[in-house]
């Protein structure tokens, strides 16, 4: 055949030839996705049955290696431990500006302040006489053994140290006259809350103090820190405790010393303690410093949870003699109003429904208003510290404020607004959040407190 004839001859090949032509390549990429769809479908089977141990797996390695984490290194200190000791001063932000929350005069300042006679207020009250049954036996229960005035003791509190407040003695009691005489504890010498002399000579001496309590084996005691030495003698530091607590402390290592001192707190031993709700009997070295230190000045109370860290002179300087103020207490950071208030202490269960139900009850029939702010202040304290001077005014508020807890609940908060609407004192003056903050490092309570198994024979109305 001519070649020009072979060049002529085409050859097609259709799809179908070409796939006859490879007929292994199919079959073999088949046998790997049947084998790869096989290997899954096992690996979701395996993960379907053993997936709570997939799961635990890594919880145990996790758990092993934060204990052998924790065995290498030292113990964590107590999260409170962390605020003992700290000076810093505590801040805020004005108008964008951060300034100190306490604004304190200068150590050179301080070693040269003269105390000032007095805070220049013109106050009604010059003088306050305490009711006592010396004074008043013959006159108001010349029956002491009715049983009109063991239920009236039971269902109020009042006992042989309050007194036997009657309502209409309790209305006279916030009538400001010149001369106010009213109950204000301590009104028999069997009615508890015993002091040995020794200490009462000590508490004589102190002209001005700052004090606390733990009672019941409570708090611990926490020194004072941020004195300067220019202070050192003028002021006494107090710690009341009751032997339940002094048994607790030597038990933990800490042993009053031969001075009756454990650093710079002078341990007053209280006796016979009247009540037996201890909140209760800790509101006598609160309120009743006045009479606690009759020959004091000026008193700044702390309560057992925190630690007072800024000089005390300083401070009378900063929160009263600089504002011509008699009594200065913390705003409350929480609250404004005093049903708030009331409700706010049912839910946390610190008083039952039915005791403030009653104190709201009588407050409204009083005419109490529930205002946020009462003569220009707001109507609710936070009362863990309070710094005041020991004169006739500020005594009758505390005296009015006291005879409400032991009538009512020992919640002082809640009767703080009442007293502050009744009396309208001079001189009285509240400080922000923050300033409370600047004054003590909160420490929280460390224990909880030992209540009184039975009253004290002695101070029992009976």
């Amino acid at each position: 055949m001519p070649s020009s004839t072979i060049r002529s001859i085409s050859i097609t090949v259709s799809d179908e030839d070409g796939a006859a032509a490879a007929p292994t390549r199919r079959p073999r990429a088949g046998r790997r996705k049947a084998a790869a769809r096989s290997l899954g479908q096992r690996a979701v089977r395996l993960v379907a049955r053993w997936w709570p141990v997939l799961l635990l797996l890594p919880a145990i390695a996790l758990l092993l290696f934060e204990a052998s984490r924790l065995r290498g290194s030292p113990p964590a200190p107590a999260a409170h431990v962390s605020s003992l000791g700290r000076l810093d001063p505590t801040t805020r932000l004005v108008h964008g500006v951060r300034e100190h929350c306490l604004k304190l005069i200068s150590p050179k300042s301080l070693a040269n302040l003269v105390f000032p006679e007095g805070a220049k207020r013109d106050s009604v009250v010059k003088r306050i006489t305490y009711k006592s049954d010396d004074n008043d036996y013959d006159t108001y229960h010349p029956e002491a053994d009715s049983s009109y005035l063991l239920q009236h003791a039971e269902a109020t509190r009042f006992n042989l140290f309050t007194g036997f407040q009657t309502l209409a003695e309790r209305e006279d009691s916030f009538k400001v006259n010149e001369t106010v005489n009213l109950h204000c504890g301590f009104y028999s010498d069997n009615g508890g809350f015993k002091i040995s002399d020794k200490d009462r000579r000590y508490m004589r001496a102190c002209k001005v103090v700052v004090s606390t309590c733990a009672f019941g084996g409570g708090d611990d005691l926490y020194q004072p820190i941020g004195m300067a030495n220019s202070s050192i003698d003028r002021v006494c530091y107090v710690a009341f405790w009751d032997e339940v607590t002094l048994s607790t402390q030597e038990a933990e290592g800490k042993v009053i010393g031969d001075d009756d001192m454990i650093g710079k707190w002078r341990i007053i031993v209280v006796k016979s303690l009247p009540f037996v709700d201890q909140r209760l009997n800790g509101k006598i070295p609160k309120m009743l410093s006045h009479r606690l230190f009759p020959e004091a000045r000026y008193s700044i109370w702390v309560d057992s949870k925190y630690q007072f860290r800024r000089d005390p002179v300083a401070v009378l300087e900063a929160l009263l003699w600089r504002t011509n103020s008699t009594f200065a207490i913390s705003e409350h950071g929480a609250r404004s109003n005093i049903y708030d208030e009331g409700k706010a202490i049912v839910q946390k269960h610190k008083a039952t429904p039915e005791e403030v139900e009653v104190q709201l009850t009588q407050y409204r029939q009083d005419g109490m208003p529930g205002e946020k702010r009462l003569h220009g202040l707001k109507a609710l304290a936070e009362a863990s510290v309070i710094v005041r001077e020991l004169t006739p005014a500020p005594n009758h508020f505390m005296c009015a404020w006291f005879n409400e807890v032991v009538r009512f609940t020992s919640r002082d908060q809640l009767s703080f607004p009442y007293v502050l609407w009744r009396l309208n004192m001079p001189g009285m003056s509240m400080f922000p959040v923050c300033t409370r903050r600047d004054l003590v490092n909160s420490l929280g309570h460390t224990r909880k407190v030992k209540p009184l198994t039975q009253t004290n024979p002695e101070s029992s109305a009976s």
